[in-house]
C-alpha cells in the first residue's frame, strides 16, 4: 500500500496482546492435554491500539484517543506505541485488559484474559482531537471508550468508519461505515434462522443482515466481513460481494481491525466507499497471509542478561527483522541450509537472494540437525561459529536456527515472500515447497556454482600433504 497523506484519528479500547509460541509433538502423560514447548514470548498491541498501528504502518499519521491507566499494562502498552502513533488518553477505571494465547505455530491452543477495566469520562483534549479529525475510526471493543465520547463522534465532521463489538453500543448515526463480522452483525441483527445453512445461506443472512443495520443505524453503509470469502457491502438495496483476490492460510487475529483501518485511512482521503471495500478486503487477505499481528509483535526481553544463543537470541531477531520488512512494505527472502564451510558457492547464492527482496534471513541447520542428516562427522563448525560468520556477511540480514530435519516450523514464523534455495535442486520438489505458497509466498531457484560443496573441500582438506618441516600455523 503506497503511503497516505491525510491523517487519522482512532478512537476505541486499547488491549495489550501476549502470544506464547512453541511446538507440540505430544500429550502430557497426567492428562490429555498437549505439551507446548520451545516457547518464545511477544507481546503487542491490540485492540483499537492494533487497529492503530496498522493503519500507521499505512504511511498515515495517526492519533490513538484510548483509556489507560496508571497499572502495568498500560505502562508496557505506551512503550508499545511509543513512536508509532500520536497518544490522547482518558482516564481508565481498573487496569488494561490483556490477552495472553497459547499457540502451536499458527493453531491457538488456550486463550487467558486479564482486566476488566473501562474508560471513565471523556476529557476535552479528547473532544478536541475527534472535532479537528480529518478522518475517524472507532474501534469499539466493548470497554466504554466510545461510550464516553459517544457526543463527540455524534457531532463529528469527518467520515466516520465503526467498527462494532457485542458487547458495545451500535454506531451513532450517519457514519460513513460500518464493519461488523458475519457473527457480529447477526447478533446485533438478532435474527435467527435454522434454515440458514451452508455457504449460499450465509451470505443470504450477512445480507439481510447488513440491510437492517443499514436501516437501523442510520449508517451510509454496512460492510460484513465474511472471513475468507472477503465482505458484502449494503447501501440497504442489493448487496455488492467483494471478494478476496486468494485464497490466505495463516492466524486471523487482527484482520477486521486491517480491515477497518484501511477502509477508513481510503474513506479519510476521499475514496469512494466501494473501491475501500475493495483495497480493504485486499489488505486484510495478504494481512493474514504475511502473518498476521506478529507483523507488530515485540519479542519479550530475557528476564537476565545472558551471552546470546545461535539458536535462540539470533532466532528471534531473526522473526523480528522479517516482521518490520513485512510491515514496511517489503519482501523478506530466506535460504536455507546447513552452511557447513562457508565457501564461495554459498556466498553467491546468499549474494543472488539478497538481489532479490529487501531482506535476507538465513536459516540453519542446527548442529543436531546436521548430524542427523550428514553423519556423526558433522558438522565440522559449530552452530554457534556458522552463524557469526553468515551474519558478519553483507548480503545477509539475520540469522535463524532449527533443530528439525526440516525448516518447516522456522519457516512457518517468518512466512517469508521468497523461499530461495539453489539450481541443484531444480528437478526436486521441495517438502516446504506446499507451506510456503500457502501463504501466497513463491519458491524461488538460483543459479549454483558448480564444483563447489562443502563435502568436497573436507575431503581434499583430508588428502593434502601434512608440512614435513617449518612450522605450522
Amino acid at each position: 500500500m503506497t503511503a497516505a497523506q491525510t491523517p487519522l484519528v482512532v478512537v476505541g479500547d486499547a488491549l495489550l496482546d501476549h502470544d506464547l509460541c512453541g511446538r507440540v509433538e505430544r500429550l502430557a502423560p497426567d492428562a490429555p492435554v498437549p505439551v507446548v514447548h520451545g516457547t518464545r514470548r511477544s507481546s503487542r498491541p491490540g485492540g483499537a491500539a492494533l487497529a492503530a498501528c496498522l493503519a500507521a504502518a499505512d504511511g498515515r499519521p495517526v492519533t490513538l484517543v484510548t483509556a489507560l491507566g496508571p497499572d502495568a499494562a498500560s505502562d508496557t502498552l505506551r512503550e508499545l506505541l511509543a513512536g508509532r502513533v500520536g497518544l490522547v488518553e482518558v482516564p481508565l477505571e481498573g487496569t488494561l485488559s490483556s490477552k495472553t494465547r497459547v499457540l502451536a505455530g499458527d493453531r491457538p491452543l488456550l486463550r487467558l484474559d486479564d482486566g476488566e477495566g473501562r474508560a471513565r469520562e471523556a476529557t476535552q483534549e479528547a473532544v478536541s482531537t475527534i472535532a479537528a479529525a480529518d478522518g475517524i475510526l472507532v474501534a469499539d471493543y466493548g470497554r466504554g471508550t466510545a461510550d464516553v465520547l459517544r457526543d463527540a463522534l455524534t457531532h463529528a465532521t469527518a467520515p466516520v468508519v465503526w467498527d462494532p463489538h457485542v458487547r458495545g453500543r451500535p454506531p451513532v448515526p450517519g457514519v460513513r461505515l460500518a464493519t461488523p463480522s458475519a457473527q457480529e452483525a447477526r447478533a446485533f441483527a438478532r435474527q435467527l434462522d435454522d434454515a440458514d445453512a451452508g455457504e449460499a445461506a450465509g451470505l443470504r443472512t450477512a445480507a439481510r443482515d447488513a440491510r437492517a443495520l443499514v436501516e437501523a443505524w442510520g449508517a451510509q453503509a454496512v460492510a460484513v466481513t465474511i472471513g475468507e470469502r472477503g465482505a458484502l457491502l449494503s447501501h440497504g438495496e442489493t448487496p455488492l460481494l467483494v471478494p478476496t483476490p486468494a485464497a490466505a492460510t495463516g492466524d486471523p487475529c487482527g484482520a477486521g481491525d486491517r480491515f477497518a483501518a484501511t477502509a477508513a485511512g481510503l474513506l479519510a482521503d476521499g475514496a469512494l466507499t466501494e473501491a475501500a471495500v475493495q483495497a480493504a478486503v485486499h489488505a486484510a487477505t495478504r494481512y493474514v497471509a504475511e502473518g498476521g499481528a506478529r507483523a507488530v509483535a515485540v519479542q519479550d526481553e530475557p528476564e537476565t542478561a545472558a551471552e546470546p544463543q545461535a539458536d535462540s537470541d539470533t532466532t528471534a531477531d531473526a522473526v523480528r527483522t522479517a516482521a518490520r520488512v513485512r510491515a514496511a512494505g517489503g519482501t523478506v527472502v530466506a535460504a536455507g541450509g546447513c552452511f557447513d564451510l562457508l565457501h564461495a558457492g554459498h556466498v553467491a547464492l546468499l549474494q543472488a537472494a539478497r538481489r532479490a527482496g529487501d531482506c535476507l534471513v538465513v536459516c540453519i541447520n542446527s548442529d543436531d540437525s546436521v548430524r542427523r542428516r550428514k553423519g556423526d562427522g558433522r558438522p565440522l563448525v559449530p552452530a554457534a561459529d556458522r552463524v557469526r560468520v553468515l551474519r558478519a556477511l553483507e548480503c545477509v540480514d539475520a540469522v535463524a536456527v532449527f533443530d528439525e530435519d526440516t525448516p518447516e516450523r522456522i519457516l512457518g514464523e517468518l512466512r517469508p515472500h521468497i523461499w530461495a534455495k539453489g539450481g541443484d535442486y531444480a528437478r526436486t520438489r521441495l517438502p516446504e515447497q506446499p507451506l510456503v505458497e500457502s501463504w501466497g509466498g513463491q519458491v524461488l531457484l538460483l543459479p549454483y556454482l558448480d564444483g563447489r560443496s562443502t563435502t568436497g573441500l573436507a575431503r581434499r582438506a583430508a588428502l593434502a600433504p601434512v608440512p614435513t618441516g617449518g612450522r605450522t600455523r
